[in-house]
């Protein structure tokens, strides 16, 4: 069979406008995704894979393999559908949505659209076949009764769940495991033979051999005996298996770090900026233990020159090297409390890319000019060698500069003029910043402290200084730098975008502050200054904190992304990850992107494309959002363990969520939250009024609304559900029986 004709297209004469960067991945080019879609858009069928080698003349049988490996990655991403007679046909957007799958413990879930459309809502019976994480083509079914957009599965693009951690059970002849990841509903059942020496009610490992289908729940069989109750710091182990986090290096990484030396060879210098004279500072935590970057500041005559030097990663890790290939894996480190699982090795992460004090260290440098009213007026990039002259804390500096310590000023006397600088720029760029609109919500981050065998002695607020603001606004001034250059360079890039409110969920922010007597400006489409100068004007309000969490929760989330969407958040049009790239991938990939630039080399030979970067986008916000979740798991199951021995004690908290089946809370000074469950509430019946966030009673008129100040006792705490119950103290329950006196009419 042959696909020409007279009108066709002779598509091994077209030139592949990508045909420089696909030479550069193989030794024998294959045609780009792009030209691979073009060619079964113009055959106007489905074509099969040999059609499709044909067409472009492949024959060896590395380009063979590498076709088969791109279509099927082209078919995982969404981009193609591989049909039921075998041949590759395209994704109609408008009728078919690729997604990940977000999996719900009550057995329905939704599917995440690539495109960044709202969620697509799976019944439990679509979810059977399906797991967290999973990736899926599905198509608009219809709008369920709450007035969601419902999905129908049309095909399963990838799994992404091998294996699960939890519980085994054995009762009426069967062995299952009930996950310990509640977005997992499904219990996953142990094949005959599989469990090994697992015994009742341990927990364990279990290895998925067979997925589930719309029949059967998964089965799996015991790899692992973890053990017979949670021991202190198998929490993070649990998580580590549970969100299959990459954490042994590979042998192969191993042997290509080897020739690495702790120090940085003479001939990596050559041909770089020499910064070592120049007073550059880290300025981190007291527990930090790798340095991204360096900040240097001096006064010109039209306002500061700002060096930001950021450790130059990319020049140790090449493209599809094993260390490449590792990190492209993890995507990001995973910080839990007092343990990394880093995303480069320790001599690497800590070491040789770190920006140690008093060493020589490669870095690429960001140099901002900025006038007196806190613009950028013009930037550059370049390759430097430089040495920092000093290990800061963020307290050293606020103390310093905010509070006047003497003594820690004649410590850093000599550097104490270039830090007054960056003060003084941070001041005039705080208001540039407020000006155009960027938020800044006061969020209270928390710290566990650990006392002997790992248990928790306390949790504290995290005081956030203005030397944390001042490394903040320098690096965000940084990466908007790298975002414009990559995008005046018209390169293949990632973004980091963070879109506006939803439709649905600004008409609900508007009803809710309607009844509080507020408005918010810009109409359908409000501006980040729409939005502060409402924040501005509730400061002094006693529910400013609960109007401030109702604000953020009606916020996008921020994803990585070629598309130019801008930052909503930070008010700016473009917006890129670059100032952190020994613990994230997409600054590494924002670092070779400018390299490539500096280089003098044409767009068409940058190893990635537009399709490349759509993929690496997915994937990393994919794993960003999974380290987050594993953090979090392990941050709660500490906490219900702080809490084991506090049961019927009462704390003071604020009601930090409300929902259909009762309230959550958060307990001042503690910073833990639990549940009072509904029917723990006086004797009444309560509606639930998502809109204003509260519950309310139909007889008495009692209300819960989010921001409410309430006392209640410690009734349970569930380590394996890793949940704390709540229920009202005896005399905030008293108060609330009372039934409120209603006002006699005019």
């Amino acid at each position: 069979m042959t696909l020409k004709s007279k009108k066709d297209v002779d598509f091994n004469s077209t030139k592949d406008p990508y045909a420089q960067r696909e030479a550069e991945k193989y030794e024998n080019p294959i045609p780009s995704r792009e030209l691979i879609l073009q060619l079964i858009e113009h055959a106007g069928k489905p074509l099969r894979r040999e059609e499709i080698a044909e067409a472009f003349s492949l024959e060896a049988e590395d380009q063979l393999e590498a076709l088969r490996r791109r279509l099927r990655a082209m078919e995982r991403d969404g981009q193609l559908l591989f049909n039921r007679g075998k041949k590759y046909c395209l994704v109609n957007n408008e009728d078919l949505i690729a997604g990940r799958i977000i999996g719900h413990a009550d057995g329905f879930g939704f599917l995440k659209p690539d495109d960044g459309s709202d969620d697509l809502f799976l019944s439990p019976r679509e979810m059977n076949p399906l797991l967290h994480n999973d990736r899926a083509l599905v198509r608009i079914a219809g709008v369920d009764k709450k007035g969601r957009r419902e999905g129908a599965v049309v095909e399963i693009l990838q799994r992404n769940t091998h294996q699960v951690v939890g519980r085994l059970y054995k009762e009426d002849g069967f062995t299952y495991v009930v996950p310990d990841n509640k977005n997992i509903a499904q219990t996953v059942l142990v094949e005959k033979g599989g469990v090994g020496k697992a015994k009742q009610g341990q927990i364990v490992v279990a290895e998925i051999v067979e997925q589930p289908t719309k029949l059967h729940q998964p089965i799996g069989r015991i790899i692992e005996v973890m053990g017979e109750h949670m021991a202190p710091g198998m929490e993070i182990d649990m998580a580590i298996r549970s969100y299959e986090l990459p954490n042994q290096w590979p042998d192969e990484l191993l042997e290509e770090i080897k020739p690495l030396k702790k120090e940085v060879p003479e001939s990596a210098k050559q041909d770089r900026v020499d910064l070592r004279k120049i007073p550059l500072v880290t300025i981190d935590g007291e527990d930090a233990r790798d340095f991204d970057d360096a900040v240097y500041c001096q006064k010109t005559p039209k306002g500061w020159k700002l060096l930001v030097a950021i450790a130059d990663v990319s020049h140790y890790v090449q493209i599809n090297s094993a260390l490449d290939k590792e990190a492209q894996k993890r995507s990001t480190s995973v910080y839990f409390p007092e343990q990394v699982i880093p995303m480069l090795p320790e001599i690497l992460s800590n070491g040789l890319c770190s920006l140690n004090p008093h060493v020589d260290r490669l870095c690429m440098v960001c140099e901002l000019y900025i006038n007196e009213e806190g613009q950028v007026t013009r930037s550059r990039f370049f390759d430097a060698v430089m040495s920092s002259h000093a290990r800061l804390t963020y307290n050293e500096v606020a103390k310093m500069l905010v509070d006047g310590d003497k003594a820690l000023a004649e410590k850093y006397k000599a550097l104490m003029p270039h830090l007054q600088e960056l003060y003084a720029l941070y001041k005039v760029m705080r208001v540039s910043r407020e000006q155009r609109g960027a938020m800044d919500f006061d969020t209270q981050e928390t710290r566990i402290v650990f006392g002997a065998e790992r248990k928790i002695e306390k949790i504290v607020p995290v005081v956030r200084n203005d030397a944390h603001k001042l490394i903040e606004e320098f690096m965000i001034t940084a990466n908007m730098a790298a975002a414009r250059f990559l995008n005046s360079k018209k390169m293949p890039k990632l973004l980091r975008i963070h879109e506006g409110p939803s439709a649905d969920k600004l008409l609900n922010l508007k009803t809710f502050i309607g009844e509080l007597g507020l408005s918010l400006g810009g109409g359908a489409k409000p501006t980040p200054l729409d939005y502060m100068h409402l924040m501005e004007s509730i400061k002094d309000r006693p529910d400013a904190h609960l109007i401030q969490t109702v604000l953020l929760r009606s916020m996008s989330q921020a994803v990585y992304s070629p598309e130019l969407k801008g930052h909503f958040g930070l008010a700016l049009d473009a917006y890129a990850h670059f100032t952190s790239p020994i613990r994230r991938y997409p600054d590494l990939l924002v670092h070779r992107a400018i390299r490539h630039c500096l280089q003098g080399k044409p767009v068409e030979s940058f190893f990635y494309g537009v399709p490349d970067m759509v993929v690496l986008g997915e994937q990393c916000s994919a794993h960003e959002r999974r380290a987050d979740d594993a953090t979090r798991d392990v941050v709660s199951w500490l906490k219900c363990e702080y809490m084991m021995d506090k049961v019927g004690e009462e704390f003071p908290g604020i009601i930090s969520a409300v929902t259909s089946f009762g309230f959550f809370v958060e307990l001042a000074e503690i910073y833990v939250e639990g549940l009072v469950h509904i029917s723990n509430l006086a004797q009444d019946y309560f509606h639930f009024d998502a809109t204003s966030h509260q519950l309310r009673g139909e007889r008495t008129g009692i209300n819960y609304r989010l921001g409410d100040s309430v006392k209640v006792r410690v009734a349970r705490v569930d380590l394996d559900e890793k949940k704390i119950d709540f229920e009202l103290a005896q005399k905030q329950a008293a108060m609330d029986t009372k039934p409120k006196k209603r006002r006699r009419k005019k």
